[in-house]
């Protein structure tokens, strides 16, 4: 590389290949432990919110639905605010949406501190703090794709511990802080605490220069923005990409419940508040310890093409483990569910993006998880409100849990046979295909389907 060509790399930032090829190491390990740090503040986060359930509902005199819809807006928006964040990292680039969330969550939070009413605080710690999430963890997993690529598998599964890591401090941090200061002193410390997300931003060095972004008419512009950044063409003619976005919706009504919900449910039989927010700990433990090691295991070559029966098989499990939470609120059963829970939980994070990515072509990516974020963000919105219904008119958290079992059990039974199914017509046509050129069939063609979608996949 000439001088000059050093020159324009070093006023960029560039420290990938002339056509941007992915180091696979160096400065991406960098990276992904800052991904890990801010998945840790921002995936993590609305599970928190069930340690102050109690006090929000004796300050704003709320229900359980109406609290409920704190953390129900906060993790909607999370997703929702998908596509917006992509026009950003288009214009702006990964480093600067990830710092500019990190101000709005940070602000959002600690707003809601002041909080006089229960409205107040949807649009504050909610909606505020929720797109902060939402521009600071999808340009991070998005820049942490450019980096690796033969070893995305387990840089997936690595940047995944930080959910994990978030889960397993954040309850015992907010626990502590709830403690001393209260849940208006907490959320100001806790917004402070989210601030650091410009800090990992500030890390994420881009690859290449962002291309200048073209300026087409304004009907034209949008109608190639919304074709850009929602894969619509991906969900009427990728029938594996749609499957898979179904599902997944579907898993988030009841994914996210048992989350919020563990917590208020141990302590509203007796169990101590600091005890109780340790079940969300264990689970977060279980999965640091999980997922590194599953990340390597489901990147070896055995696996590849055969990701989504691996994970389908997982989120039978996950939800299956609610029904655990059934037989009863004693400590040694809620804990027993925390580690399944957590231990099935490893596997799905690990693999959730690692699918998508197999589902669809590399340039679609981020297209493809802004339509799907735009999907989830309505189930996400739904389930925990309409949990506190439930728990309004019947007093048992048991219906809660035995809801999400039956919602997230049967979206992985769907996922799994629908793959099944198209696999299935795909060795078929292939054997057809063999037959008729007379050449034998190979033996990765007779067992499993190519990781990416093929013209034959689409409708």
């Amino acid at each position: 590389m000439s001088g000059e060509e050093n020159g324009r790399a070093g006023r960029h930032g560039r420290i990938g290949d002339r056509h941007g090829a992915a180091p696979e190491g160096g400065w991406g390990w960098v990276v992904l432990a800052s991904t890990v740090a801010v998945l840790a503040l921002t995936l993590a986060f609305p599970a928190c919110v069930g340690i102050f359930y109690s006090d929000l509902q004796k300050d704003f005199q709320a229900s359980n639905s109406q609290t409920s819809w704190v953390p129900a807006i906060m993790t909607a928006a999370l997703h929702a605010g998908g596509p917006l964040c992509s026009v950003l990292v288009e214009r702006a680039g990964c480093r600067a949406t990830v710092m500019l969330g990190g101000v709005l969550s940070g602000l959002g939070v600690a707003a809601g501190s002041f909080a006089r009413s229960v409205g107040q605080l949807y649009i504050t710690a909610g909606a505020v703090a929720g797109l902060g999430f939402c521009f600071s963890y999808q340009p991070a997993v998005t820049i942490l794709g450019q980096y690796f690529v033969e070893r995305r598998a387990f840089a997936n599964a690595v940047s995944s511990t930080g959910t994990a890591l978030g889960l397993c401090a954040l309850p015992a941090l907010a626990d502590f802080l709830r403690e001393r200061f209260g849940w208006r002193g907490s959320f100001l410390v806790l917004g402070a605490v989210l601030f650091h997300c410009c800090v990992c931003g500030a890390l994420m060095r881009p690859l290449w220069p962002p291309p200048p972004p073209a300026e087409p008419g304004t009907r034209r512009g949008f109608v190639a923005c919304v074709a850009k950044h929602l894969a619509l063409d991906q969900l009427l003619h990728n029938r594996r990409y749609a499957v898979y976005a179904a599902a997944i919706t579907w898993t988030m009504l009841g994914f996210v419940v048992p989350l919020l919900y563990l917590v208020p449910y141990a302590t509203a039989h007796g169990t101590e508040a600091g005890r109780a927010a340790s079940l969300l700990s264990a689970l977060g433990a279980v999965n640091v310890a999980a997922r590194p090691p599953a990340g390597a295991v489901f990147g070896l070559r055995r696996f590849r093409g055969r990701h989504v029966y691996v994970f389908s098989a997982a989120l039978l499990l996950n939800g299956l483990s609610n029904l655990v939470c059934c037989a009863g609120p004693a400590f040694p059963v809620l804990l027993s569910y925390a580690l399944l829970y957590g231990l099935s939980m490893s596997a799905v994070g690990s693999l959730m993006f690692t699918v998508l990515m197999d589902t669809v072509d590399a340039g679609r990516f981020p297209s493809a998880l802004g339509l799907l974020s735009v999907m989830e963000s309505v189930t996400l919105l739904a389930g925990p409100p309409l949990a506190g219904l439930l728990l309004d008119a019947t007093g048992d958290h048991r219906l809660i849990f035995a809801g999400c079992a039956a919602v997230v059990a049967s979206a992985a039974v769907f996922l799994g046979v629908a793959f099944w199914r198209m696999d299935t017509e795909e060795r078929a046509r292939d054997c057809d295909d063999a037959a008729a050129e007379g050449r034998p069939l190979s033996e990765d063609s007779a067992t499993v389907h190519s990781p990416m979608p093929r013209e034959a996949d689409r409708l």
